[in-house]
């Protein structure tokens, strides 16, 4: 046992796309999955949605195992333990809705305690979720989300009203992952949880190929690379609001590169007083240039 410095080299993204029913999760999984590695033959996917994977299937030659009900937390892990086995770099789950469905079908089902009870279900979920945390493949999942109520008074009375959209998963399921994206019907992704500092506070957009090779290229530098990259952007930045932009999209950096930020903050508003300054001289009492 011994301690040694925090490194993130060569990561495996685990993600995950949240959206409803026809908001295209799975081929945007696929698109992001081939932009994470070249080869379809070895991206697979985990295919809990009746034979859905097929529709994709002129993409390009990727595997698929399709999952059939019971849809135990422990016949995912040997789902997941199959695609390891063949050397699959990229592995879909669609869904993951489906395992905590059963879940719940199941905790229903026992007699007893109702919180007693879920001391029987959350073990299996958390080997689960251990289960995609600790691969060597990347990991893209796919969540159904579903509209969300909650109880409002109204003249005396308790009224239902909508409040978004909620994923059907345990909740906090989301913190489980690196990148959460919520995928609306017009296939347009927004990322609502982001500890690679690449897509949050993005404006809406298609994903696609170009995901994945930005994803890929965020997993394969060491934490060298990128803090000698941040450090060359910031040097880079040319206004006070690209600066600002720099640093709201890499949170992970802020307290590690605070005094390079706060230098070059203060080089530009130097720059700024001095071409204002400049401006001033150059300008005569009637508004006209010497």
């Amino acid at each position: 046992m011994k301690l040694q410095t925090a490194a993130r080299k060569r990561a495996k993204i685990k993600m995950a796309l949240q959206g409803p029913s026809g908001s295209g999760k799975t081929y945007s999984s696929l698109l992001i999955a081939n932009g994470l590695c070249p080869n379809w033959s070895k991206i697979a996917v985990i295919d809990t949605e009746n034979g859905s994977a097929d529709l994709y299937a002129h993409l390009g030659g990727y595997q698929v195992l399709s999952l059939t009900a019971p849809f135990t937390p422990e016949r995912y892990i040997q789902a997941i333990e199959v695609c390891e086995k063949a050397g699959m770099e990229v592995i879909i789950i669609d869904s993951l809705t489906h395992e905590w469905e059963n879940l719940i079908d199941f905790h229903s089902s026992l007699q007893g305690n109702s919180f007693t009870n879920w001391g029987k279900i959350t073990p299996r979920h958390n080997a689960f979720v251990q289960k995609l945390l600790q691969s060597q493949a990347h990991i893209i999942s796919t969540i159904r989300t579903k509209q969300d109520y909650v109880l409002n008074d109204r003249n005396g009375k308790m009224v239902p009203e909508k409040v978004g959209l909620k994923s059907v998963q345990r909740d906090g399921m989301e913190y489980e992952f690196t990148l959460v994206f919520d995928v609306d019907m017009r296939n347009n992704a927004t990322a609502s949880k982001d500890r690679t500092g690449l897509f949050y506070g993005k404006p809406e957009a298609k994903l696609g190929i170009h995901t994945g090779a930005t994803i890929k290229d965020w997993c394969e530098r060491n934490e060298d690379e990128e803090s000698i990259d941040i450090s060359v952007r910031i040097n880079d930045c040319r206004s006070i609001q690209e600066l600002l932009d720099l640093y709201k999209q890499y949170p992970q950096y802020r307290e590690a590169r605070k005094a390079e930020f706060e230098q070059q903050k203060r080089k530009l508003i130097l720059q700024q007083e001095t071409a204002s300054s400049s401006l001033t001289k150059n300008i005569n009492p009637n508004g006209t240039h010497h």
